[in-house]
């Protein structure tokens, strides 16, 4: 009889390997769109990603990620490392999942004022702008889809975006997934060397290196990337500027509107928003090494959340801003996955 009972256990267990096997294997397809946005010749452009198969999806089990600052969304959100990407990953767990370009990255339209000298022009796509992009975005996904709402996931000055965005939009937006946010700054930016701002700055692979690593102890940073992960951001993140590329020694070239932002509000102590107004699931997720948007203002921001049915945040130890792409990413994925796959009524 203990024979029996092993050998069936084996088998079921076995059978549930197959079925897990199964899954982790299921295609995802992906499309590709140009939406205009709210101003006339400019096109963001949307990636989408979903099982094959799977033809219509609920308000919750529709995601839009929006990226930071300097780097585009598909070379972080979609770089597939170790065989699979977080926008794979989302994805693989039953959701139509999308990212955006906002204007002046990536594959979106770039301002006429990027092909000139940076000096010549202003600091490009404030954040402002970057809301109205989002909401594009927004608007084409639910139109997509027939859904009246899906949730949000933004990447540092993306909570800044996405935060807006909801706290004018609540009964667009599910959940908020906040990763790595943006508040007021007591110290240094790591993205403004100072002096007058131009439209746009130009980055160096070096120079990212350097600022992906600050705040790590000496003794973590040769381990906390893997082996040729770095490199292979770098090349996929560069090549989407074919202009900064050319140069001899090759840049990506970032608008400057955050970083002017930054100055005029953020660093001197004026919100540019108040998350006060979003009044929908919010979860905030943070890294211990984040010299980007310290710690400070995680919790900072999680203070001001005083309007939502329910709120959690995470700080993961030993990662940085870049956390999405270093050896402790699975711990980002889980903890956010989990936060969207629950289905929490308050007061019950």
């Amino acid at each position: 009889m203990k024979l029996f009972v092993k050998a069936v256990m084996g088998l079921l267990l076995i059978a549930c390997a197959g079925i897990a096997a199964a899954a982790g294997s299921e295609k995802i397809v992906m499309q590709e769109f140009m939406v205009p946005s709210a101003d006339p010749g400019i096109q963001l452009y949307v990636r989408n990603k979903h099982l094959q198969g799977i033809k219509k999806f609920g308000p919750n089990k529709i995601l839009l990620y929006v990226h930071g600052s300097t780097y585009p969304s598909e070379t972080a959100f979609d770089l597939k490392l170790n065989g699979m990407s977080w926008m794979d990953y989302i994805a693989q767990h039953g959701y139509d999942v999308y990212m955006v370009d906002l204007r002046g990255y990536g594959r979106s339209t770039r301002p006429p004022e990027m092909s000139q000298a940076a000096e010549l022009n202003d600091p490009l796509v404030r954040t402002e702008t970057a809301v109205k992009d989002v909401s594009a975005a927004v608007d084409f996904i639910l139109k997509r889809t027939g859904s009246p709402k899906l949730d949000l996931l933004g990447w540092s000055w993306g909570t800044s975006t996405m935060g807006w965005y909801t706290s004018q939009n609540n009964d667009k937006v599910n959940k908020l997934v906040l990763y790595a946010p943006q508040w007021l700054r007591n110290d240094a930016s790591l993205t403004d060397s100072g002096g007058k701002l131009g439209a746009y700055r130009s980055v160096s692979v070096d120079s990212a290196k350097q600022r992906w690593l600050t705040g790590v102890p000496e003794n973590k940073k040769e381990t906390l990337i893997p082996a040729g992960w770095y490199e292979q951001w770098a090349k996929a993140t560069w090549a989407t500027d074919a202009v900064g590329a050319s140069q001899t020694k090759p840049v990506l070239r970032a608008p400057n509107g955050t970083v002017q932002d930054s100055r005029e509000f953020w660093s001197v102590g004026k919100p540019l928003y108040d998350p006060g107004l979003i009044t929908v699931p919010t979860f905030l997720v943070h890294a211990e090494w984040d010299a980007d948007l310290p710690s400070y203002m995680l919790h900072a921001y999680y203070a001001k959340l005083t309007n939502v049915p329910y709120k959690r945040y995470v700080e993961i130890g030993e990662g940085t801003h870049t956390i999405i792409m270093e050896k402790n990413r699975m711990q980002l994925f889980q903890a956010v996955q989990g936060f969207l796959d629950e289905n929490i009524k308050p007061n019950m």
